[in-house]
């Protein structure tokens, strides 16, 4: 066996290459200069500055305000000149009057705060659901703690979370992984009202799709759908903390219809009801039993996005669930309702 030879994989330098090689240069540090000026003149590079943000106009702003101030100077003149009446009239009506005013003030400051809790603490929910993805993608320990001592906050009045809230507090603390933390606060605080959700969820679905197939008139059914879920918006919105109120209710009510527009709705065929409930049963369905089962469905769909929409944290650990999971339920149903 032949023993290996390192070979040079270039040529060797000839006297004309070494000739052409430069020497080292020194230089006198008492004599050097040092170029103070910025990195962007030195190297005369153009900067380019981006215009500033075109602001809001203001004349919106002041055309609102001007006119909500006019608004309430009429109505207090209307409130002083009725009083005024009472009072030439009658001195107790006077009084009578002046008391009511003061309590309908009082009572329109309370809503309103009212209205503004409510709107933050579903700005709240919207902010942790966003902060949540963030640590679940790689957040620290520290992000971690603080989302879960908040949902703690939130649910420290809520005597059916007593027990999941030690049990989420024991575990935690053993933690050091901010993605953990938030895994566990979903296994125990979120799943115990998944569940209850899911049950409301259902039995608005069943009363949907009951209402519809009985119902003489499509009138009644687009009232009594759009009855149900808001009603079903709101009730899931307070499982998870939200507790809207008159104006927060219909902004949540429009987060969750643009939800359901960006997510996609619910489009079943003939075929998918065939699917769900077998072919001989959805042969023999009336029209109106086949629309109370698309109704339910749909209903169905608007407590999904409640869900979505009004949870603290984003489905992450736990299933969310889909539309499919409330089929088998309202197939019992139009079960009972065929005929056959």
């Amino acid at each position: 066996m032949r023993e290996p030879v390192a070979r040079a994989t270039t040529a060797k330098p000839t006297a004309k290459d070494k000739a052409a090689e430069r020497t080292p240069r020194a230089f006198d540090p008492a004599t050097a200069t040092v170029d103070m000026a910025p990195p962007e003149q030195a190297l005369e590079v153009p900067l380019t500055v981006s215009p500033p943000a075109k602001r809001k106009s203001w004349w919106g702003r002041l055309a609102l305000a001007a006119g909500g101030l006019l608004v309430s100077l009429g109505l207090a003149l209307a409130a002083e000149r009725l009083i005024s009446d009472l009072f030439a009239r009658y001195e107790w009506l006077g009084w009578a009057g002046l008391g009511l005013t003061i309590v309908f003030v009082v009572a329109i400051a309370a809503l309103l705060i009212r209205e503004f809790l409510a709107l933050r603490r579903l700005a709240n929910l919207e902010t942790w659901r966003q902060e949540a993805a963030l640590v679940q993608a790689g957040g620290s320990r520290a992000d971690g703690q603080r989302l879960v001592a908040r949902l703690q906050t939130l649910y420290q009045s809520r005597p059916d979370l007593a027990q999941p809230r030690r049990t989420l507090d024991l575990e935690v603390g053993n933690q050091f992984d901010g993605p953990e933390m938030i895994a566990s606060a979903e296994r125990h605080l979120m799943a115990p009202l998944d569940v209850r959700a899911r049950a409301l969820t259902t039995a608005a679905s069943r009363r949907v799709a009951l209402v519809t197939a009985v119902s003489p008139r499509a009138l009644v059914d687009l009232l009594f759908v759009a009855y149900e879920s808001l009603k079903l918006i709101r009730a899931i919105a307070t499982l998870y903390g939200g507790r809207p109120g008159l104006f927060s209710g219909w902004k949540l009510g429009g987060a969750v219809l643009s939800h359901l527009a960006i997510t996609g709705g619910v489009a079943l065929g003939d075929s998918v009801i065939q699917q769900l409930l077998g072919q001989g049963l959805a042969a023999r369905l009336s029209a109106r039993l086949g629309e109370g089962l698309v109704n339910g469905l749909m209903t169905a769909r608007v407590g999904i996005a409640a869900m979505q929409v009004t949870r603290p944290l984003p489905f992450h650990t736990l299933k969310q669930p889909q539309v499919m999971d409330f089929a088998i339920d309202l197939g019992k149903v139009a079960r009972q309702q065929d005929p056959d």
